[in-house]
C-alpha cells in the first residue's frame, strides 16, 4: 500500500476535533516537529488556523509547530475533505529541509482574520484562550 506523509497544523492534531479523521483514514502518528522558518499562521474565527508560506525575509515569518502523519494515498482525499473550507494540502517546509505534503490555506481564507504567528502554533494559541490571557 502506498502512503504519504502528511503535516497538520491544527484541528487535525492529537487529541483535537479532527483527530477523528486522520484515525478514520488509518493514519499512523510518526512525530512532532516545526515547518522552516518561512510561514505565517492566522486564526479562523477561533476554530482552526490557516498556515501561508511567505518569504523568509518577512518579519512575521515563524516556524509553526507540526505534527506528521502517515496515511495511504486514498485516505488523503478523504481527510482533505474533511477540512474546513479555504484549507488545502501543499508542500510544506520542515525545519530540517525535507518537503512534505501538508494542510496550508488559501490567502482569501485569512482576510480580516486576526494573525497568530507571534504563538508559533495552533495549541499555544488555544491553551492562551483557555488560559483567558
Amino acid at each position: 500500500m502506498k502512503t504519504v506523509t502528511l503535516a497538520v497544523n491544527g484541528t487535525l492534531m492529537r487529541g483535537l476535533e479532527l483527530e477523528k479523521n486522520l484515525i478514520n483514514a488509518n493514519a499512523e502518528f510518526l512525530c512532532e516537529t516545526k515547518t522552516a522558518r518561512c510561514y505565517r499562521l492566522w486564526s479562523i474565527n477561533d476554530k482552526n488556523p490557516a498556515m501561508i508560506r511567505v518569504s523568509p525575509d518577512d518579519a512575521n515569518a515563524v516556524s509553526v509547530d507540526v505534527e506528521l502523519w502517515q496515511l495511504p494515498y486514498d485516505g488523503l482525499t478523504a481527510v482533505l475533505l474533511g477540512e474546513p473550507q479555504g484549507l488545502s494540502i501543499g508542500k510544506v517546509i520542515l525545519q530540517d529541509g525535507d518537503t512534505v505534503l501538508g494542510v496550508i490555506g488559501e490567502p482569501e481564507l485569512v482576510k480580516g482574520q486576526k494573525e497568530i504567528s507571534s504563538f508559533g502554533g495552533w495549541r499555544k494559541y488555544i491553551n492562551h484562550i483557555e488560559k483567558g490571557e
